[in-house]
């Protein structure tokens, strides 16, 4: 179905058609409507579903029928885990409602910044305000901004909101939120935590499950190349020159590494950042600034970038170091391929690795066919898997500690307790006579003369 059949203004559609939007995604077409209808959802969708579209689209038509409230208003809220995330959703919503009638105002907050601006800024209210949970907590703190008069809550990658220890604030939050209101609940995963919260927090949701079958989609190859550890920054530079990758995103597991691998890039002649946790906002802005424009050939990053940074053209990703969770190495790899678009994912396994990557494998009915690449051949071998003696490396059958107490209680009291050696009997000493002396009596070495 076309956008023109989904309920939006045509303002909106007109906003659309200038995105180069022109049919919309699963996601999009199951929750703009339910949405326009007022009634809470819960979607199930990976990044690069579109999902951002499902929900700011809708919310933008909604407000622009409704009229504002004075005061410190805030009428829509969407919380999101990381800052990069908040500033894409905030330059969405502005470009999604750049034709509407009347201008919505639009702030997004986060942390790592001065408060200051941002309290300036809220002065006179708020249509849509995107938002990390501390700094949003910090806000309300200081009197910046009351919650009253949110008429929708957006949760975005909440699974990884809880991921990131935000529960406690988000209870906070939602508690300062009025009980009649819309909820709208985005996440990837469902895990236990996250669907206990979906349960709290929505009223006789509508469930939309959009998340993509376990296969990959065509557009993304994805190779597994085997190397020593320590030739990883070599093959990489190796692959990056060889094969003309205009932007490659690399994923790494510490902010060390992020600036270690750039540097070693840098001094090899290719134009690399950094991107981590730890940079200030103005150092992590201006590097996605300089990867997306193509000043920057490669960006190395921890797993601040897997979800929900949209990179034009991004053609390859790799693996540097393996995500620790199988569930990442789905979202870090999507972020190339998006919109049909070709890309390449390479993962690099090293002996230490190997496990791990076959992990990866089965969780996501993978089998990918280990490359050498010439020169780069490993000369360390996978380990040997570690020598399991009985049945205790058979899931199931290892003894429980319990058992082993007492498997070693029932031995003891198996074990025959030693003979008792017969005692010697001790020799007999006759004891020398003693003098009885009076007191007056007694001789003077054993008396205290004063």
């Amino acid at each position: 179905m076309p956008f023109s059949s989904l309920g939006l203004s045509t303002s909106l559609l007109r906003a659309v058609a200038e995105e180069n939007y022109t049919v919309p995604t699963a996601v999009q077409s199951a929750a703009i409507p339910a949405v326009l209808g007022g009634g809470d959802i819960r979607v199930s969708a990976q990044t690069g579903s579109g999902k951002t579209a499902a929900f700011v689209l809708p919310i933008l038509e909604q407000l622009s029928k409704r009229r504002r409230e004075p005061g410190r208003f805030c009428r829509a809220l969407v919380l999101v885990p990381t800052r990069e995330l908040a500033a894409q959703i905030g330059e969405r919503v502005r470009r999604y409602g750049r034709f509407l009638p009347e201008p919505i105002k639009t702030l997004v907050v986060y942390g790592g910044v001065s408060i200051n601006p941002q309290m300036m800024a809220l002065g006179g209210g708020v249509d849509v305000l995107v938002a990390t949970p501390g700094r949003l907590l910090d806000l309300i703190g200081h009197n910046a901004v009351s919650l009253s008069t949110v008429s929708v809550l957006v949760l975005d990658e909440a699974d990884r909101l809880l991921a990131l220890g935000f529960s406690d604030e988000l209870e906070r939050i939602v508690a300062l939120l009025p009980a009649k209101r819309q909820s709208l609940f985005f996440s990837a995963t469902f895990p236990p935590a996250v669907a206990a919260l979906a349960d709290r927090l929505l009223h006789e949701p509508l469930v939309i499950d959009v998340a993509p079958p376990v296969q990959q989609p065509s557009t993304i190859v994805e190779r597994a190349i085997e190397v020593d550890a320590l030739r990883r920054t070599q093959l990489l530079r190796h692959l990056v020159q060889e094969n003309g990758w205009s932007r490659t995103l690399v994923f790494v597991a510490t902010k060390y590494a992020t600036e270690h691998v750039a540097e070693k890039l840098r001094r090899a002649g290719i134009d690399a950042g950094a991107l981590h946790g730890e940079l200030s906002q103005g150092g992590r802005t201006e590097a996605l600034a300089h990867f997306k424009a193509g000043r920057l050939l490669v960006l190395v990053a921890t797993d601040l970038a897997a979800r929900g940074l949209d990179i034009d053209d991004l053609a390859a990703v790799v693996n540097y170091d393996l995500p620790r969770s199988a569930v990442d190495y789905v979202h870090r790899i999507g972020r190339t391929g998006r919109a049909g678009a070709n890309g390449v994912a390479v993962s690099f396994i090293s002996a230490e690795t190997h496990a791990h990557f076959e992990l990866i494998e089965k969780r996501h009915a993978l089998r990918l066919e280990r490359e050498q690449i010439a020169g780069f051949e490993p000369e360390e071998l996978a380990p040997p898997p570690p020598l399991v003696s009985g049945t205790g490396g058979v899931k199931g059958k290892r003894k429980s500690k319990k058992d082993k107490l007492r498997e070693a209680a029932g031995q003891k009291l198996a074990r025959p307790a030693p003979a008792a050696r017969p005692m010697a009997p001790a020799p007999f000493v006759a004891e020398e006579p003693r003098e009885f002396f009076p007191w007056s009596q007694r001789p003077l070495a054993g008396r205290r003369v004063r």
